[in-house]
């Protein structure tokens, strides 16, 4: 934004207010209700009353490109199809704080500091302002709608719900505050034109009412022509103390200008149409993420269409899903795309089942969605050949583990989208992700916890090879859909490997896990693996042979175990998982044998426990 964008100057007041009263002020349709609690409203009064700064006003100047729906400031009431002059971007709590309380002459409905709804007036005690022992808050008091002040036994403390008794106690109502001369007439003639009562009065004019009169409000004009991402921009800056605007409701705001809802779309029609138990793996899609993918496919059908016109190699507009891309999504563009992108998502939810990823608490990644739901949109029939499919598989599991989706992504997102189609369409070579992701044998050290993407990788690839429950020997996909106790366990019980003196470091990490029930992990208890495989064999009400091979369906060797060799049981197990992660990426990874695992002390070991615990409950 240039220094001619906008404009900065003070305005009185009682003409912001008088704005506000004829809707000539409203407010953008994104901005949240109004919440102040009555004592923020009492400081705010008080600093007023003072002459105090209570900072500035933003409002964008309405007419220009950038269309929003508007409402006007709570509490007022202008005629039905006025169209307002300015939307008031940043000072809202306040303009309705003092509109409703000194302008609106109707009772403030408002809350107290438990969030309580309550509504009634605000009073200042004339004297207690005069007198300068009194805090000017203190002065300032808020009466029910009845004008009438009760102990919790209905007795009566303070009654102002006539004139008369207003101008007998001298609280004054702020209602008032901008137009004092009737209040002030009736004052008088109520204390017989006392010249004490005068003198009083005058007194209390030029301390609270005159600031009030003359109060000048800083306001920063934003032009008509501002772009709507620096509206979003110039939003959040300025509402530090809330909650961030986010892109969909900057984009509900100016959909709602040509009388499509934004949020009723998502709601009754995109999240509807994922709420059979199939599509479960995606109940954690945000409205970004999916706006993100319409995105992604609106900016390559722009590029697409300037490729057709022979534009300029250099001059192509680029693939995008970053919030300027989201912003400048058009209504007709989110109309042409919304629907397909849908579908998108519900064939990447048809994919991931596939690579054995069924439920949200073990999905890797849920920011790579947004790219394979676009993908899978804009390949169509092109992603569906065994060919395809594997290469999208690789792509998959490259990102997962190459850890390449945590963070910022929406470089990668844009890259993604050309890429993987090119790929899948022979179009053109291996996508970036693919070519970037690398894998480290030591890594299989480090994951001990859901924490990280590669950890909830490992334990899809061990599904995807078949693990079956070593008592039931159920496939053990088939019994997390219908059993949710399954869950990740060490292999090498901890109590026995510490009795033993190994280092955590090894046995917290993924090599000594693996998805077992609850009960299975019951029998397991704390024994030696020895031991409890003759339990398990027992328990099966089968023979040993049988359960060994429900062991071997998780890439782990039981004779090794049988033998209580943890080492060997160790070197092979990890040996398995690298020849399964290299097999799923398309990519060799050589063990170069640094595999010395980290070495934990006792703080370390805790903290391992604790994310286990969270995960669990």
């Amino acid at each position: 934004m240039t220094d001619e964008a906008f404009s900065i100057d003070k305005r009185p007041l009682r003409d912001l207010l008088r704005q506000v009263e004829e809707g000539r002020a409203q407010l953008p349709e994104f901005q949240r209700g109004w919440v102040w609690p009555h004592p923020n409203i009492t400081a705010l009064l008080a600093s007023v009353s003072q002459g105090f700064p209570v900072g500035t006003v933003m409002t964008l100047q309405s007419g220009g490109d950038v269309r929003f729906k508007h409402r006007p400031i709570e509490g007022a009431t202008p005629p039905p199809g006025t169209e307002p002059e300015t939307l008031v971007l940043d000072g809202q709590q306040r303009l309705t704080s003092l509109y409703q309380s000194i302008k609106l002459g109707e009772p403030v409905v408002t809350q107290d500091l438990r969030k309580h709804r309550v509504s009634g007036w605000f009073y200042v005690d004339m004297r207690a302002v005069l007198d300068e022992q009194t805090d000017r808050e203190d002065a300032i008091h808020f009466l029910p709608e009845d004008r009438i002040v009760r102990t919790f036994r209905g007795e009566i403390t303070r009654d102002l719900s006539t004139r008369d008794k207003e101008c007998e106690a001298h609280f004054f109502p702020l209602s008032c505050a901008l137009d004092p001369d009737q209040w002030e007439s009736d004052f008088e003639e109520y204390w017989d034109l006392g010249k004490e009562k005068r003198l009083l009065w005058r007194a209390f004019e030029n301390a609270f009412l005159k600031p009030f009169a003359h109060y000048q409000v800083p306001v920063i004009s934003l032009g008509r022509n501002t772009a709507r991402q620096a509206v979003c921009q110039v939003f959040e800056n300025v509402n530090t103390g809330g909650v961030s605007l986010t892109v969909f409701e900057l984009l509900t705001a100016t959909f709602a200008a040509d009388e499509f809802d934004l949020r009723r779309h998502w709601e009754k029609e995109v999240k509807a149409a994922w709420r059979a138990p199939e599509y479960r793996i995606l109940k954690d899609v945000s409205n970004t993420d999916f706006l993100q993918s319409v995105t992604l496919l609106a900016t390559a059908a722009r590029r697409e269409g300037a490729v057709a016109r022979g534009v300029a190699e250099d001059r192509l507009p680029r693939i995008g899903c970053k919030r300027k891309d989201m912003l400048e999504l058009r209504l007709d563009e989110y109309e042409r795309f919304a629907p397909l992108v849908v579908q998108g998502f519900k064939r990447a939810a048809k994919f991931l089942h596939q690579q054995f990823v069924f439920d949200t608490k073990f999905l890797p990644y849920g920011t790579q969605l947004i790219p394979l739901a676009a993908i899978l949109t804009l390949a169509g029939e092109d992603a569906q050949s065994a060919g395809a499919q594997h290469k999208l598989a690789r792509w998959y599991w490259c990102g997962v583990f190459g850890e390449l989706y945590g963070g910022s992504t929406e470089t990668r997102f844009s890259h993604d989208l050309p890429d993987v189609v090119g790929w899948l369409r022979g179009t053109s070579g291996e996508p970036r992700t693919v070519e970037a992701a690398e894998f480290s044998p030591s890594r299989l050290l480090t994951l001990r916890t859901r924490n990280s993407a590669a950890y909830k990788g490992i334990y899809a690839l061990l599904l995807k090879a078949g693990a079956m429950d070593w008592r039931t020997g159920e496939k053990a996909e088939i019994t997390a859909y219908f059993d949710e106790s399954i869950d990740i366990h060490h292999i090498f019980p901890k109590v026995w490997c510490q009795g033993a003196g190994k280092d955590p470091g090894r046995y917290n990490s993924i090599i000594n896990k693996t998805p077992l029930t609850a009960r299975t992990n019951r029998i397991i208890g704390g024994s030696a693996p020895s031991d409890y495989l003759v339990k398990l064999a027992k328990s099966a009400e089968s023979t040993p042979e049988v359960v060994h091979g429900h062991i071997r369906s998780h890439l782990v060797t039981p004779e090794l175990m049988a033998l209580d060799d943890f080492t060997s049981f160790f070197a092979a197990r990890k040996a398995a998982l690298l020849a399964r992660v290299s097999a799923e990426m398309g990519k060799v990874i050589v063990d170069d044998g640094a595999d010395a695992a980290l070495v934990l002390d006792e703080a370390d070991v805790e903290a391992e426990e604790a994310a286990e615990l969270a995960e669990v409950f």
